[in-house]
């Protein structure tokens, strides 16, 4: 097989790029290892920067989103017993975000490749990248007891952070950041009527916890818990009595419950690999990078590296110029970079650290205080909320 642009991942990150390369004529394919009906189980995050939904829209993906997705305007901070609105639409000068299941959103991008008739290959086995550094690079994967060569001009790795691509980095020239949270997030889905129709961060002296939603039937809520914690350890009735003793009480006393359709318990960590690029090896998404999903950054992120590298790909092909590929690393891992501060910060405000002296619980409190009595602080969050421009 002979491609343009070889992409190792269908998650939402490959079959973006995959999509927008296909609408300018650039012949891709892209390598999954699991099956589609595996990807499309996958619960992630479900809000969306304004320049993703714009770069949704680009793709010609965007009809259902603009249709069944909610624009949110703000969004609650919840402390000692009261509710703090950020508005969005106020501070980050008329911007807002789409709440969009990343499931949702997926889906989309499959049936847009296979109205194109894309190639998307499930399922592929062993797959290992070839001649990075030259000009004929070329990926390998196995079906059933045949190896199957695809060679490539430029190979994207966006098959996220326990992927074959980031190790195909030499560990000489691969250089990671990593930072482990002591808790993780105990998600819950369910058929339910979302407590408020914006969503509220809530923190407690028990932990931190989420209210948040899918659609107007479809409902996410978060807790923290201790990494030992296991999904048998929190039955649905235990959950919902956790949730409501973390939120407001005129919050807890409107909460509908009802039977968990999906439930996990998810580790928090920072993570940045650099560089982003290696000869024509491109890193993209989880790949590269991972953030607490406290703030939404991390879909968010994977979807600006898919705006840098579309853009650098078609200045090359359309043009001859490569100083977007050339550039991407650097100008990726900036905003990477960004995300991840932000990221912190909403994790380090938010969350109850189990090793934090009263002076550091203090100084959360003062700057939660800060933040509600500050328009620059406000409008810093808002910006950073809604998405930095790319």
């Amino acid at each position: 097989m002979k491609v343009q642009v070889c992409i190792i991942g269908g998650g939402p990150s490959g079959l973006l790029l995959s999509q927008l390369l296909h609408l300018k004529g650039v012949d891709t394919v892209v390598l999954e290892r699991h099956s589609r009906t595996y990807v499309l189980s996958r619960i992630r995050a479900g809000v969306l920067e304004h320049g993703f939904a714009d770069l949704m829209r680009e793709a010609q993906c965007g009809e259902r989103m603009d249709r069944e997705g909610e624009i949110h305007h703000g969004f609650f901070i919840a402390h000692d017993g009261v509710m703090d609105r950020v508005d969005l639409h106020k501070h980050s000068g008329g911007n807002s975000v789409v709440v969009y299941g990343q499931t949702e959103l997926t889906r989309d991008l499959y049936e847009a490749r296979d109205r194109m008739k894309g190639k998307v290959l499930h399922n592929v086995e062993d797959v290992a990248l070839h001649d990075l550094t030259s000009q004929t690079p070329y990926v390998t994967y196995r079906d059933g007891d045949e190896i199957v060569r695809v060679d490539c001009q430029y190979v994207i790795g966006a098959d996220g952070f326990h992927g074959v691509s980031r190790k195909s980095i030499p560990k000489d020239v691969l250089r990671e950041y990593e930072r482990v949270y002591p808790f993780g997030w105990l998600g819950v889905l369910s058929r339910t009527k979302p407590v408020s129709p914006e969503l509220i961060y809530s923190r407690h002296e028990r932990g931190f916890a989420l209210c948040s939603l899918r659609s107007q039937v479809l409902s996410r809520y978060y807790i923290q818990v201790p990494l030992e914690d296991s999904v048998e350890d929190w039955p649905d009735e235990a959950f919902w009595d956790e949730l409501r003793r973390r939120l407001p009480d005129d919050v807890a006393g409107r909460l509908i419950t009802g039977p968990s359709i999906e439930k996990s318990i998810a580790p928090l960590r920072s993570f940045v690999a650099e560089p982003m690029r290696w000869g024509r090896l491109f890193l993209a998404g989880d790949a590269a990078h991972i953030v607490p999903p406290t703030g939404a950054r991390g879909l968010n992120s994977a979807a600006s590296d898919i705006h840098y590298l579309y853009h650098a790909l078609m200045a090359h092909y359309e043009k001859g110029d490569d100083a977007g590929l050339d550039a991407y690393s650097g100008k990726a891992l900036a905003r990477v970079w960004k995300a991840q501060r932000f990221s912190w910060w909403m994790t380090t405000l938010l969350h109850r650290f189990p090793q934090n002296s009263s002076y550091e619980n203090k100084l959360q409190d003062t700057e939660l205080q800060y933040l509600f009595s500050s328009d620059k602080a406000l409008a810093s969050l808002a910006e950073n909320y809604v998405g930095l421009p790319f």
